[in-house]
């Protein structure tokens, strides 16, 4: 990654993220093939798009929301923890929970995030992919234990059902995930879904999994990342987040004018606001991340985030540009 950022500065500059998008890359044509071994191990972002299925990802965010509310502590969150990460070991390289305990006043809160890592078939990857880069894809699979946004007094002190907010990027990943096992993409890529990102009342207790993720990432370093977070309610609109194009201009860049080359139109060229996320713990440790989100979601934080407000065809949309990353590169 790290050696195109030169050529991405360049890309932003001559096509700008205000303007006319850059053509579209395409895996399946490119002017110099792979070889036979590689395309017998590798995927392309053809055959991923035509394996992801909308349907399938919306029926794991339904799954996810069957459970009910997930705050930490609860029993639905560990029946959550067990099930995503048995989701995650029918297809991964490797899979492990990141244990961690994190103290809340008199409270302790047992969390996991869920790692796993996906790349080329045989031989098993164990380091870096094939082109020397490790992209990490994030989502956060705990929901906030107080409806504090609630348009009723009432319903402030209740969990809320996390259907956008948590669940839409996890299933995104999870049917990612199975799509990677089908057509092993051409780069390393870790999938961490951090529990605790919701928690607190206020940011101090909050991005619990994210920071302790990225004070010990260990063999799970990555390059660059992308993080998803409310991406499936049904009026998506995705505009630049502030904190990813303030830390790395050019890679945020190049990732909205891939949506614009695409023609997902959802993902606006213009400037959102800053949000407090997962990404911003990554990024003080210095690794380029990029959180696509919709935080213009009337139902944040509410008791009303629910299944009924969601799309298949927006996990689509966000699956559609992820795939083109992973397999085209940036």
């Amino acid at each position: 990654m790290n050696a195109r950022w030169c050529l991405l500065l360049l890309m932003y500059l001559s096509c700008s993220v205000w303007g006319i998008a850059c053509a579209e890359p395409d895996s399946d044509s490119r002017s110099t093939e792979p070889s036979s071994e590689t395309q017998a191990r590798t995927g392309t972002a053809r055959q991923a798009n035509a394996a992801f299925s909308a349907q399938r990802a919306f029926a794991l965010l339904e799954k996810q929301c069957a459970f009910g509310p997930r705050p930490p502590g609860s029993a639905a969150h560990r029946e959550t923890r067990d099930y995503l990460f048995a989701e995650l070991q029918k297809y991964a390289n490797s899979a492990a929970l990141q244990p961690l305990e994190y103290k809340v006043g008199t409270e302790t809160l047992h969390l996991n995030n869920i790692l796993a890592e996906f790349g080329p078939g045989l031989p098993p990857v164990t380091g870096k992919g094939q082109n020397g880069e490790t992209l990490l894809l994030a989502a956060h699979w705990d929901t906030r234990p107080i409806a504090d946004h609630d348009p009723k007094p009432e319903n402030r002190d209740q969990p809320i059902l996390g259907a956008n907010d948590g669940a839409s990027g996890v299933a995104v990943l999870l049917e990612l995930a199975r799509v990677f096992k089908a057509h092993p993409p051409p780069r390393r890529v870790v999938i961490v879904l951090f529990d605790g990102e919701d928690y607190g009342r206020t940011a101090d207790d909050m991005f619990i999994g994210s920071r302790f993720f990225a004070q010990n990432l260990g063999k799970w370093k990555p390059d660059y990342g992308i993080l998803l977070d409310m991406v499936g309610d049904k009026d998506l609109t995705l505009p630049i987040e502030a904190n990813s194009w303030n830390a790395n201009q050019a890679f945020t860049a190049a990732i909205w004018q891939r949506a614009a080359a695409l023609g997902l139109a959802p993902f606006q060229q213009r400037l959102g606001p800053a949000i407090m996320d997962d990404h911003v713990p990554l990024i003080n440790a210095g690794i380029p991340m990029v959180d696509i989100i919709d935080f213009d979601y009337p139902y944040w934080h509410t008791v009303e985030d629910t299944v009924d407000k969601c799309s298949p065809k927006s996990l689509e949309v966000v699956a559609t540009l992820v795939i083109s990353i992973v397999y085209d590169g940036l």
